[in-house]
């Protein structure tokens, strides 16, 4: 679906240094809407990831060149001031202002372990980038939103309202950024600036290969069983895609949504039916 009113905006993406990834695919479907994109994430060496699928400065010619849009790749560490600092700089050099913020990026360290055999160091730096990252990146962009208003999208996840079992620093981080969110849109809705969050569920992604593979080395199991095991436990009985994540965030950051502000919105597949 597309929505006029995105065209010429100016969107941030965080974590959307890798095409497979659901920041690109946000980033990419606010592009086919018309709105300018920042796409920010690690560099590749950083990040551990493949250089082949992290080559933002050329993610960002893709989308500048396919969609007649402009666009800006950053490096970006969310748990590093000077890396936001520097990126600050160049959005307002380049665009003076944003009217979207998508607080994407996220990761988990010292996966499996119960609260009482985690270590310190896996739980402080999961919640810091995660949770942390999320405040630090949004302090560093509202002053870039406040003349005109905006809308910032914060990704939370399924585990932000349900507790997976030997993954709690991600579940707690996440849980904080569902509250985050809140206390933004309280605190910014009389600039003009509306703050929701989105759960996802079970996405196809990279990273949720990953936690099937990991399962099943524990449970000595197969990746095709894991994942089987959890369609169980989907009604609609599919992974998400990352496209139709993309594409709730793009509601968020229209005006078809401009009553909206403070939720954090569920998109997995009837897996969660709570608010």
């Amino acid at each position: 679906m597309m929505y006029p009113d995105l065209k010429n905006k100016t969107a941030l993406v965080t974590g959307s240094g890798k095409k497979t990834g659901i920041g690109f695919a946000i980033a990419q479907k606010l592009a086919a809407s018309g709105a300018n994109v920042v796409l920010a994430d690690l560099p590749p060496k950083e990040s551990g990831k493949n250089p082949a699928d992290t080559d933002m400065t050329t993610l960002a010619q893709v989308l500048a060149e396919a969609y007649s849009i402009k666009s800006l790749a950053v490096a970006l560490d969310v748990t590093r001031n000077d890396t936001i600092v520097k990126m600050a700089d160049a959005i307002k050099e380049q665009f003076s202002a944003i009217d979207i913020l998508c607080n994407n990026a996220g990761t988990v360290f010292g996966v499996p372990n119960a609260v009482h055999t985690y270590p310190e160091d896996a739980w402080l730096k999961t919640i810091d980038v995660n949770l942390h990252g999320v405040f630090r990146v949004s302090r560093a962009m509202i002053p870039l939103m406040m003349k005109n208003g905006g809308c910032i999208i914060n990704v939370a996840s399924r585990a932000a309202k349900v507790p997976p079992l030997f993954n709690g620093a991600y579940a707690v981080a996440k849980a904080g950024v569902v509250m985050l969110t809140k206390v933004m849109a309280r605190e910014l809705a009389g600039s003009g600036i509306r703050v929701n969050a989105i759960c996802p569920g079970v996405i196809h992604t990279d990273f949720t290969r990953w936690r099937f593979e990991l399962e099943a080395r524990i449970l000595n199991s197969s990746t095709e069983a894991r994942e089987a095991e959890m369609l169980k436990t989907i009604p609609l009985g599919r992974l998400g895609d990352a496209a139709e994540v993309a594409d709730l965030v793009l509601f968020l950051s229209s005006g078809a949504s401009a009553y909206m502000t403070g939720q954090a919105i569920n998109i997995t597949g009837g897996q969660l039916m709570e608010l």
